[in-house]
């Protein structure tokens, strides 16, 4: 019943049914309490979104899998101080992490987001070094800034550590496979005796169910009894160690197993038999109905693993010896073994590894009537089966090198990104294939770099493409509707935030979009709404933090915006924009001193950013330090050409410093590339005006006042145009 009762729970979360696996779970747990079955369920409340669940049934749990799993509940409830104790005991400071790779990177998680970024980084670093697969760890690297290259992480070199790794996990698999074969084996012989009374060497498998109670092992029958091992149980991660320690004694149970059978054939002594096998049913039924007791497992073998590595007492007297159990495997066909211990992975290199070859491939026998033959063919298997390791051992290889070139190229594009040398990363990312580059994931962070260029245009058209090309995406989507805002696009924008929410309502990219809609039209205080929703959706969503401090600070609100930029910063205190955002808000405070600091700070995770540089020169500039700030805004003009406000800045540090030759030069220069802004052309007539040039000054106050500027600047320019013609002592009034 328990075996029966896992196996549909696992099966239910595989078919995405955490309901049902939960209910199933609940009666598990109900009739055979124990450690690891209490890890099942707490699984099922994860799967279920019900980490407080499985928070209340886990703690005080001492199995590593359990910890594990408790930590993923306190961090999914943001408790982060619990998530730390269950990792990483105070009391045991050497104890490993459970879980492994898993582990090292919630953990990493926690101490990111409590502010310890080199323990962080620490953990993360570690993560890869358990399993240089775990894409996630080196995105975080990159996040915080840290990440080595990626010819360093994903070099030749750690090829052979995953060879090894995928080798050891393949041997563990198929041995628990054959492992479940040979007591469904045995489990047919008890149908047998207790079904016909007779002796045959086989039965019709229609008889046999697949949670049939197991046959009784030589040490039961002959009065010490040992719980059967289970049948059809998932143990895809049955401890090698363990196994090969048991190896010897499984061989030589094996040849007693056989002769007990047969000491069994004659009829008149079948009764005792089925006593004694009802009497061992019997008793395994009271143990495990006992609340204080635990589940019968081998003492020589620990159970560290995740939910349904069960095991219940010794395979010694039902399994084969170790040689058997591999040619039994490999003699059952690849491709069906391959399908059993690894379904769900597809990659082509495990297809090519596992292709059956004549040349190399024991041959499979029909049924023959000489037991010789039969011996030979078993022995020509075991042969087989290792030059099918050896030959195909080199493809693996070969495969292995060929992800991790695939991983160099994505993860120096990625971490090029991270720090914004965005120019750098697009030209590694034209290096992938046209297959991996016309993928979701590459062209949304294709279309972010070209952002983080100003280049909306580019950056719409590879956003636009991702978005055609995987239209259920949310990643990325809440940039990409920010460029659209910067284009001024509102018929897209509002197409895009109304798809974004028809897909997802409950997603924070959904609500960001929403809320650029109404920030393009002005109408700040709804715009302020929908992202402090996305906020509430996903409190770790730095942008939206950002974007409800831009709209404070639209509104002058400057208290709460320093409040949200602070809240960004400390999900991720190198996401740029919020410290951008606090040295606007300083600014336009006249704290040009504060200004400055967050300026500068915003400039040093983002070198390259033409808008950053431009603002720390006016912080600057502000702060009468004109050569510091002419040097920045001469750093913003050479970054980006295309930016119109460095060039405006620019003409103001010369109006302040006297050269108004200089300052004229850049704003005819302004001119031709924004003909139509009245700032520009209000500033050239305040020039002519200080250089007593009237009817100039009157040309271009009249310019600007005919393309319609704000209504403050028309009661500027209009008081300046009426003192152009008045005597100077009335002027200075």
């Amino acid at each position: 019943m328990e075996a029966l009762l896992a196996d549909k729970v696992q099966s239910s979360l595989a078919q995405f049914m955490p309901r049902n696996a939960l209910f199933l779970c609940e009666r598990l747990c109900a009739h055979f309490p124990s450690e690891i079955n209490l890890q099942l369920l707490a699984t099922c409340y994860l799967q279920n979104n019900q980490a407080y669940a499985a928070y209340n049934i886990l703690k005080g749990s001492s199995m590593p899998q359990s910890r594990y799993l408790f930590a993923v509940s306190c961090y999914r409830m943001d408790l982060f101080k619990e998530a730390e104790k269950a990792l990483c005991s105070p009391n045991e400071p050497n104890s490993e992490v459970p879980n492994g790779a898993a582990g090292h990177y919630l953990l990493g998680l926690v101490y990111r987001y409590t502010g310890r970024k080199k323990a962080a980084i620490d953990h993360f670093t570690q993560a890869l070094v358990v399993d240089p697969l775990l894409w996630v760890a080196y995105e975080e690297l990159c996040a915080l800034g840290a990440a080595k290259e990626a010819k360093e992480c994903f070099g030749d070199d750690v090829a052979l550590r995953i060879h090894q790794q995928h080798f050891s996990d393949l041997t563990s698999r198929n041995l628990n496979i054959s492992i479940d074969k040979q007591g469904l084996a045995s489990n047919v012989e008890t149908e047998q005796l207790l079904s016909s009374n007779t002796v045959t060497s086989s039965m019709p498998s229609k008889y046999l169910t697949p949670y049939d109670t197991p046959s009784p092992t030589a040490h039961q029958v002959s009065g010490n009894v040992i719980a059967p091992p289970p049948l059809n149980r998932n143990l895809m991660h049955l401890n090698n160690n363990a196994l090969g320690a048991d190896t010897p004694t499984k061989s030589n149970s094996n040849a007693t197993g056989q002769v007990h059978r047969r000491k069994y054939v004659d009829e008149s002594k079948l009764r005792k038999v089925s006593e004694r096998l009802f009497e061992s049913g019997t008793r395994r039924i009271t143990r495990n109905s006992n609340k204080d007791s635990t589940p019968n497992v081998n003492p020589s073998t620990t159970v560290n693993g995740p939910p349904g590595n069960r095991l219940f007492g010794s395979y010694n007297s039902t399994s084969r010896s170790l040689s058997a159990l591999r040619s039994v495997t490999l003699r059952r066909g690849p491709n069906r073994s391959l399908e059993n211990f690894d379904e769900g992975r597809r990659h082509d290199m495990y297809e090519e590894m596992w292709t059956p070859s004549e040349n190399n491939l024991g041959t499979t026998h029909p049924s023959s009537t000489s037991s010789m033959a039969d011996a030979r063919s078993t022995e020509q298997d075991r042969v087989g089966g290792v030059s099918v390791i050896s030959s195909h051992d080199s493809k693996l290889l070969v495969g292995i090198k060929e992800l991790l070139e695939l991983l160099r190229i994505l993860g120096e594009g990625y971490r090029l990104s991270c720090l914004y040398k965005s120019q750098e990363a697009l030209e590694v990312y034209h290096t992938l294939s046209e297959q991996h580059f016309n993928t979701g994931w590459v062209l949304i962070q294709v279309g972010k770099a070209y952002s983080e260029l100003f280049e909306y245009a580019e950056a719409d058209r590879f956003f636009d493409l991702a978005h055609r090309l995987s239209p259920h995406t949310l990643e990325g989507m809440d940039v990409y509707s920010t460029v659209l805002f910067h284009r001024k696009d509102e018929m897209r924008l509002s197409y895009l935030a109304r798809e974004l929410a028809s897909i997802d309502r409950l997603s924070p990219q959904a609500w960001c979009a929403v809320g650029n809609c109404y920030s393009i039209q002005k109408d700040h205080e709804t715009a302020l709404k929908t992202f402090q929703r996305a906020v509430q959706l996903d409190p770790r969503f730095a942008y939206a933090h950002t974007l409800c401090g831009h709209e404070y600070t639209a509104m002058e609100d400057y208290e709460n915006a320093i409040k949200c930029y602070m809240s960004a910063l400390q999900v991720d205190e190198r996401h740029y924009n919020a410290w951008y955002g606090l040295g606007v808000v300083f600014l336009r405070q006249e704290k040009f001193e504060f200004a400055e600091h967050h300026f500068r700070f915003a400039y040093r995770i983002n070198p390259v950013s033409s808008v950053l540089m431009c603002y720390l020169g006016m912080a600057l500039h502000s702060l009468k330090r004109e050569r510091e700030a002419l040097e920045m805004v001469d750093r913003a003009m050479e970054a980006d050409p295309k930016n119109v406000l460095p060039i405006y800045q620019k003409a103001q540090i010369m109006i302040s410093v006297e050269r108004y030759d200089l300052a004229l030069e850049e704003l005819h220069r302004l001119e031709g590339l924004v003909p139509k802004e009245s700032t520009i052309f209000a500033l050239m007539g305040k020039i002519y005006k200080i250089l007593d040039m009237q009817h100039k000054a009157m040309f271009y106050f009249g310019v600007a006042l005919d393309l319609k500027p704000p209504a403050a600047d028309v009661a500027a320019i209009k008081a300046a145009m009426e003192k152009l013609y008045l005597p100077d002592e009335m002027d200075d009034e």
